[in-house]
C-alpha cells in the first residue's frame, strides 16, 4: 500500500495546522469542574477561521465553493483538530454536506452547500438512534403522504415502501445524543420506510414537530435528544438512494477514527515531554525500561490506528473493491481506534502519576474526549461483531 498524500492533501494539513496553532485545549471550562455542558455553543471564532481558510468546503466540488478533495483530506484535517480538542462540528457538517452532494437533490444541494462551505450554515446528523445500541435508522419511521390530500395514511403515491412520488414524507421517532443540534440549521436524520428500507431525511431544526432536549456528553459537550412528531419533509429533503445512509455512517465512523488518532498522538507527545523532564534518582523517568516499554507499546497502537484509518478512508474515497465490503475496513479501523485511544490515555495517566489528574493540566480533558470518541458510533466490541457478520457473509479464501 502507498499512503503517500497528494500535494493538495498536504496543503490542507498545513492550512489546518496554521488555524489550530492558536487554539488552546483549555479554551472552554473543564468538564471535570463544570456541572452540565461546558458551553452553550461551539467555538464560533474557530469556525469562522476554518471558513476563512476554505477548510469547511475542502471536500465539496468547486461548483459549491469547495476544493474538490476526498474523505482522506477531511480525515487529515480532523486529525489536526483533535490535537487541540477543537470544539467545532467539523466532522458532522462536512460529512452531511458530502452526502448531500453525492446523493441528494441537486436543487437542495445548490441551496445549502455553498452556504455550508462558507460556514454560514451548520449541518449535523443523528447517528445514535434511540439508545446508541440499535441501528440508528430503526429509531425513526418515514411514511409518504399523498400530494394535496393532507392524509398521513402511509400509502402515498409510491406504496408503503417506496417513493412519495414528489409529494412528501412524515417522520416519527427519536434520535439521541445528536452533536451540536442546538446550534445546527439542518439535521440529517436516518429513518426507515414501512418495508424496512433505510433513508436519510434532511430536517430544518425549526421545522414544526421537531423538539430538542438537552443532553451532555462524556467530554462535557452539549448534545440533544431530537424528537420528531409527525414532522413533514418535502420529497427533495429525503434521500432514498441505495447505500446513502451506509456511506454517511462509514464516513462518520472513519472521521471518528481520525479524531482518535490525532488525540492519541498529542497525548503520547505530552507523555514523552513529561517523562523526559520528570526525574527520579537523578535520571529522567523516560530512561527507565518500564516506562519506555509502555510508551513503545502505545506508539505501536498509534501506528496500527493510522494504517487502518487510511485503509478505511481510501476505501470509502475510491469505492475500490476488495475481499470484504468497505464496511469491513471501517470496522477494523474503529476497533483499533476505540481500543487504541483508550490504552494511550490510560498509559498517559499512569506515567504522569498524580500530575495527570491535576485539573490545571490539560491531560484530564484529553482523557474525557478519548472516552467520548471510544464509545461514539459503537465501541470496539460492536464493530468486532459487525466484522464477524461480514466475514460470515463474505468468506475469504
Amino acid at each position: 500500500m502507498d499512503f503517500t498524500f497528494t500535494e493538495e492533501q498536504q496543503a490542507a494539513v498545513e492550512a489546518a495546522r496554521a488555524v489550530f496553532s492558536d487554539v488552546a485545549p483549555d479554551r472552554a471550562p473543564s468538564p471535570a469542574l463544570t456541572p452540565g455542558a461546558v458551553a452553550e455553543d461551539f467555538d464560533r471564532q474557530l469556525w469562522h477561521e476554518l471558513a476563512r481558510t476554505d477548510l469547511l468546503g475542502l471536500t465539496l466540488s468547486p461548483d459549491h465553493g469547495g476544493a474538490g478533495l476526498d474523505p482522506i483530506a477531511l480525515c487529515l484535517v480532523l486529525r489536526e483538530s483533535a490535537k487541540v480538542l477543537a470544539r467545532v462540528p467539523l466532522l458532522e457538517s462536512c460529512a452531511v454536506a458530502m452526502t448531500i452532494e453525492r446523493y441528494g437533490d441537486r436543487s437542495l444541494a445548490a441551496e445549502l452547500l455553498p452556504r455550508a462551505s462558507r460556514g454560514e450554515l451548520i449541518l449535523t446528523v443523528g447517528a445514535n438512534g434511540r439508545s446508541g445500541h440499535d441501528p440508528a435508522e430503526l429509531a425513526v419511521s418515514a411514511r409518504p403522504y399523498g400530494a394535496g390530500d393532507g392524509a398521513d395514511d402511509g400509502a402515498g403515491d409510491g406504496g408503503t415502501d417506496g417513493s412519495a412520488g414528489g409529494s412528501g414524507w412524515v417522520l416519527d421517532g427519536v434520535q439521541s445524543a445528536v452533536p451540536w443540534a442546538q446550534a445546527a440549521d439542518w439535521i440529517a436524520v436516518p429513518a426507515h420506510t414501512a418495508g424496512g428500507r433505510p433513508v436519510l431525511a434532511l430536517v430544518p431544526r425549526t421545522r414544526d414537530g421537531v423538539t430538542l432536549a438537552d443532553q451532555v456528553s462524556t467530554n462535557g459537550e452539549r448534545l440533544a435528544e431530537v424528537r420528531l412528531d409527525a414532522v413533514r419533509v418535502e420529497a427533495r429533503e429525503l434521500i432514498d438512494a441505495a447505500g446513502c445512509w451506509d456511506w454517511l455512517r462509514s464516513l462518520l465512523t472513519t472521521g471518528t477514527c481520525a479524531l482518535a488518532l490525532g488525540l492519541g498522538e498529542r497525548v503520547l507527545a505530552m507523555t514523552a515531554e513529561y517523562t523526559g523532564k520528570r526525574e527520579q534518582f537523578g535520571f529522567p523517568v523516560a530512561t527507565f525500561q518500564a516506562v519506555a516499554v509502555q510508551a513503545a507499546d502505545r506508539y505501536i497502537d498509534l501506528r496500527a490506528m493510522e494504517a487502518t484509518l487510511w485503509q478505511a478512508a481510501w476505501r470509502i474515497s475510491t469505492d475500490t473493491g476488495g475481499p470484504l465490503p468497505a464496511a469491513g475496513d471501517v470496522a477494523v479501523a474503529k476497533v483499533w481506534a476505540s481500543d487504541g485511544v483508550r490504552r494511550v490515555v490510560q498509559t498517559a495517566q499512569h506515567l504522569h502519576g498524580g500530575f495527570g489528574a491535576d485539573t490545571d493540566y490539560p491531560l484530564h480533558r484529553y482523557h474525557a474526549w478519548a472516552k467520548q470518541i471510544e464509545l461514539s458510533l459503537g465501541p470496539a466490541a460492536a464493530h468486532e461483531e459487525a466484522l464477524g457478520d461480514l466475514l460470515a457473509a463474505h468468506p475469504l479464501g
